[in-house]
């Protein structure tokens, strides 16, 4: 008969816990949260995890918060994302995995403009942690890189994480920002709120009670912010240039259709599920 070591034996209670609150990866989050707190990597729990009694306690906390549904990446400070890693906490949107895939476009489209011999120009708007900046200028180092974000805190959370890499942070609405850049910018790139207000019971509650608000809600449809991009991205982009915004799954068909008309090369792109992700179009 095996005997499990402490580690396990924590480890299989948090599960327990985590499964019976209903959060979607009670597994994974837990050997998270030992590994935050142990300093062990997750791979190596099992049998390197030895928990002194201090460790055990916060552990514990930090599982009980994570059945309040308290976000993961709250409780652990850091939140991965491509190839670097985010300070995020209370006031500012974690960023998702989903996102990934659109900063992946936007850092193509500045590397096709690296190859043509120029500086590519980039422009994140609702920039939040500052995700999207950080990753273009991480894997394009000669991109000139421009941020905005509206919330105070969000707004931050940013500069924590954009320190010294260069990236023109600003603090303000998008609707209006960097009119200096007008008809110079290469890429537009944007994950602005596209939730639709009447649905805030089919939300999760790590989103809906810890994200905030300004991230999340986007008018009766869910793209007020989405129309707002569309305009603003028009006025900054080059000829030739290109926009990518992230939207609902259930907006595969509205949000294109918001670039309908003046755009050119307006198309879909699906996450890894195969669900309906961002669309991308081109200034003719």
């Amino acid at each position: 008969m095996t005997v499990r070591s402490q580690a396990e034996r924590l480890l299989a209670e948090a599960v327990e816990l985590l499964e019976a609150a209903g959060v979607a990866s009670p597994r994974a989050d837990a050997e998270q949260l030992m590994s935050h707190v142990t300093g062990v990597p997750r791979g190596m729990l099992r049998t390197s995890a030895r928990p002194n009694a201090m460790q055990v306690k916060g552990f514990r906390e930090l599982v009980d918060a994570r059945c309040r549904r308290f976000p993961l990446q709250h409780l652990t400070g850091t939140a991965g994302f491509r190839y670097v890693d985010l300070e995020v906490g209370p006031g500012v949107f974690v960023p998702r995995p989903e996102t990934e895939l659109l900063a992946g476009w936007a850092v193509e489209r500045a590397q096709a403009v690296v190859a043509e011999g120029r500086v590519p120009v980039v422009v994140d708007l609702c920039t939040g942690s500052g995700a999207i900046a950080l990753s273009v200028v991480h894997e394009v180092p000669t991109a000139v890189v421009h941020a905005v974000e509206l919330d105070e805190r969000a707004h931050g959370w940013a500069q924590q994480n954009l320190m010294g890499t260069g990236v023109d942070l600003r603090q303000g609405d998008m609707a209006d920002a960097f009119a200096d850049l007008d008809g110079t910018v290469d890429v537009v790139v944007s994950n602005p709120p596209y939730i639709p207000v009447d649905a805030w019971e089919s939300v999760a509650p790590e989103v809906r009670d810890h994200d905030p608000a300004l991230a999340l809600w986007s008018g009766d449809d869910g793209l007020d912010a989405m129309r707002v991009v569309e305009r603003v991205a028009w006025r900054l982009l080059r000829p030739g240039g290109g926009v990518g915004a992230e939207h609902a799954d259930a907006q595969g068909e509205a949000a294109p259709a918001v670039f309908t008309g003046r755009w050119s090369a307006v198309r879909d792109h699906l996450d890894l599920a195969d669900r309906p992700r961002f669309v991308t179009a081109q200034r003719p």
